[in-house]
């Protein structure tokens, strides 16, 4: 992962509703997404943080499945992505702060794709909706009228992703899906049950504590050290389909220790190993 300026990843709630009290510009984007759980547009309706623009994780975040190539939420094409955060007025020059109500998996996208694209302040919402709530944020119902912003994104570095094929180089490779999908005790979404070989199990539960947030930094440290993602250590990281898999990411950064994404992850390692790809 590029370290843009050594931005955090998070910003707390308190924080973001002090900013946007005091005046300060900032783009809130709304990310509410839940893999068969309520409509996101629904949710963003009945009542959203001040300002917030509606993403449509499947329409703006990702491009159409891809079975063998990319899985199913392969990453957007660069340019119909920069034209959708220009939408939500997106600018290189004004910080972003993304959230959800599922714990960041969803906005974390988000968060990703802007950084990888190189808008250089970009925060994901601590707790998120829960978090904006509690804190006693002002709620909106209107969606807001926003000028067009300039963001366009950049190429990309390679060195923030992986393919399946470079896969089996990985120093330290992650699966962030549940335990269960781990160890191929169920599968409920994709083609076979599994993990990709020499895969270790760091589900993103484990990077929050009980009210929705990220957990401390030495909690995290020891978490991860576990399983040998240490600063200087090589690491990529895997879920389902290439979403939530950032959670970990993000809590990666906050120890210093750069993991790349593999975009496809299972929903793409697996097709390819039912359709006999190489």
């Amino acid at each position: 992962m590029r370290h843009t300026g050594g931005m955090k990843p998070l910003i707390s709630a308190d924080d973001l509703r002090a900013r946007l009290e005091g005046g300060e510009q900032v783009t809130v984007l709304d990310v509410r997404y839940r893999m068969g759980g309520p409509c996101g547009p629904g949710a963003y309706a009945e009542g959203h943080v001040p300002s917030a623009a509606y993403v449509d994780l499947d329409a703006d975040l990702a491009a159409p499945p891809g079975g063998t190539q990319g899985g199913r939420h392969p990453l957007p094409d660069p340019a119909r992505f920069a034209a959708a955060m220009r939408r939500c007025a997106v600018s290189a020059h004004r910080p972003v702060v993304v959230y959800d109500d599922w714990q960041g998996l969803a906005a974390g996208r988000c968060w990703w794709l802007l950084r990888h694209h190189g808008h250089p302040d970009v925060r994901l919402l601590d707790g998120g909706w829960a978090a904006w709530v509690a804190a006693g944020g002002s709620i909106e119902t209107q969606a807001p009228e926003p000028g067009p912003g300039d963001f366009h994104a950049g190429p990309g570095p390679g060195d923030e992703v992986v393919t399946a094929e470079e896969l089996g180089r990985v120093g330290v490779l992650i699966d962030a899906r549940a335990p269960a999908r781990y160890r191929g005790e169920e599968e409920p979404v994709d083609a076979v049950a599994g993990h990709v070989p020499g895969a270790v199990n760091v589900p993103t539960s484990l990077n929050l504590t009980e009210d929705g947030c990220f957990r401390d930094v030495e909690d995290l440290r020891e978490v991860y050290a576990e399983v040998g993602a240490v600063p200087g250590a090589d690491v990529a990281v895997y879920c389902g389909s290439g979403v939530t898999a950032v959670h970990d990411i993000i809590a990666l950064e906050l120890l210093g220790v750069r993991a790349r994404l593999y975009p496809g992850s299972w929903s793409e390692w697996s097709a390819r190993a039912t359709s006999g790809s190489p």
